[in-house]
């Protein structure tokens, strides 16, 4: 079945996605309050869960703070009385995303589904119809900042440019089934927009980006460093216009190091695959969240809200968007900060900062003369999840010398790290990394990087 899409929904929300971007705070917080009263009045008609969390309520009345958090392991274990189609089952849509082949194809007729890359534990499946895509279609395409104003105003609808976009290619996640459902959508993008894998060696991917020869890349802080080394080396050659990063946490140091190996602007998003598309930067370098669309409240340790200009423990966000699966209260893991100033480039949309992941790139001996192998941590993360291993710590102990432990205990665990650790060596020696020793553990305790969030891939200290 073709992508869901709704030509005149997305059109309705574009329309008003433009006119949020330069809006006041009271219409911003009146059209904020309209789609979460929507959302509740959606939830209760269709959710069992939530018509007995809203039972005896007024909807219109209920305050956000007063609703009990939500989080990812209660409601994928209660997934049929979570959704507010009863026609979707955990077990269809597992199927349907074990399929490569389906990525972007509507299930049941009208759902784009993706999951998530289950770094707080098994990965979680959400599903969209066609009014919340409208909704991400609108924000990425009016609130990207547009880093050549002379060159979209000589070519307003990017005719000119190729983009590639660098990432885990062969599963459902919303990054991957994005591109190409815009492909689907837009059949004359299929040569100019492309996926790339960063599971293969580092060679074989700069020999498909050089024969691409893109003029846009979108791809993880982690990979893009990689990218701007081999540029610099020599390694890679290919003429950007411009880079967008997301997913992890890019430093003003990196950004300085990726945009003057490339020669042009880097921009940062924040999404999820709870929420597409949650903030863009402006022109200032500013991270504004689309409060319009999106709520998010960072809370403590104890679930209370915590002020202006601080760091939650976590992030409750609530998807105004999404009627399907409602997202109400829902913990999103990520640290976010609410700056209490406005920005200067005029927007009253917030501005906010992200702790997001904080993994480290491995710095593997090579093989073959190769002195060292380079390794992306969300690679890594993909083979092993890939391999049933959702709850692990990945820690470099020296050039050959890994260290993988999980929380599992008792007869699981053992079974499950075999079969990652003959999963993981087989792709660093693909990767050129020979001779790279893994010892296993488990029931181990997790160690916190500098974000305060678990780091799941640790590089050797220096």
């Amino acid at each position: 079945m073709p992508t869901p899409f709704d030509p005149w929904h997305t059109g309705a929300v574009a329309s008003e996605v433009a006119m949020a971007s330069c809006a006041t705070p009271g219409w911003l917080e009146a059209q904020r309050a309209r789609r979460l009263t929507a959302l509740f009045e959606a939830a209760a008609r269709g959710s069992p869960r939530y018509r007995r969390v809203f039972a005896g309520r007024d909807p219109a009345r209920m305050r956000l703070e007063e609703l009990p958090v939500a989080r990812k392991a209660e409601l994928m274990r209660h997934f049929s009385d979570w959704v507010t189609d009863p026609a979707l089952a955990l077990g269809d849509l597992r199927r349907f995303i074990a399929d490569p082949g389906n990525i972007a194809r509507a299930h049941l007729g009208r759902y784009t589904v993706w999951e998530s890359s289950g770094s707080s534990g098994e990965p979680a499946v959400f599903v969209q119809d066609a009014r919340a895509m409208g909704v991400y279609d609108a924000l990425e395409a009016l609130r990207r900042p547009v880093l050549r104003p002379l060159q979209r105003w000589l070519d307003p609808w990017g005719l000119s440019d190729r983009m590639a976009f660098v990432g885990a290619t062969g599963g459902h996640f919303a990054s991957t089934v994005s591109v190409e459902r815009l492909r689907q959508l837009q059949p004359g993008l299929s040569q100019r927009l492309r996926g790339l894998s960063f599971l293969q060696p580092m060679e074989a991917l700069c020999a498909e980006l050089e024969a691409f020869q893109p003029t846009v890349l979108a791809t993880y802080p982690s990979a893009a460093l990689l990218l701007a080394e081999q540029h610099r080396a020599g390694r890679l050659r290919v003429d950007l216009r411009e880079i967008w990063t997301g997913g992890e946490t890019l430093s003003p140091a990196q950004r300085t190091f990726v945009r003057d190996s490339f020669a042009c602007p880097v921009s940062q998003s924040y999404g999820a695959s709870e929420f597409l598309s949650l903030a863009f930067e402006c022109r200032h370098g500013a991270l504004h969240l689309n409060s319009d669309w999106a709520i998010l409240e960072p809370v403590d340790a104890q679930g209370r809200a915590v002020p202006d200009g601080q760091a939650g423990c976590t992030t409750l966000l609530t998807n105004l968007a999404n009627h399907v699966q409602p997202l109400i209260r829902y913990d999103l893991g990520d640290r976010v900060t609410f700056l209490p100033t406005p920005c200067a480039c005029g927007s009253h949309l917030p501005v906010i900062t992200v702790s997001g992941r904080d993994d480290d790139t491995l710095q593997l001996a090579g093989g073959r003369g190769r002195a060292c192998v380079q390794v992306v941590p969300l690679a890594v993360s993909t083979v092993l999840e890939d391999a049933g291993l959702f709850d692990f710590q990945l820690v470099q102990e020296g050039p050959r010398e890994l260290l993988l432990t999980t929380g599992l205990h008792g007869r699981r665990a053992q079974p499950a790290l075999d079969g990652a650790r003959e999963k993981l060596q087989a792709f660093l020696w693909e990767q050129g990394a020979r001779g790279v020793h893994i010892r296993c553990r488990s029931g181990a305790v997790a160690r916190c990087g500098r974000s305060g969030k678990i780091q799941r891939v640790m590089a050797a200290a220096h």
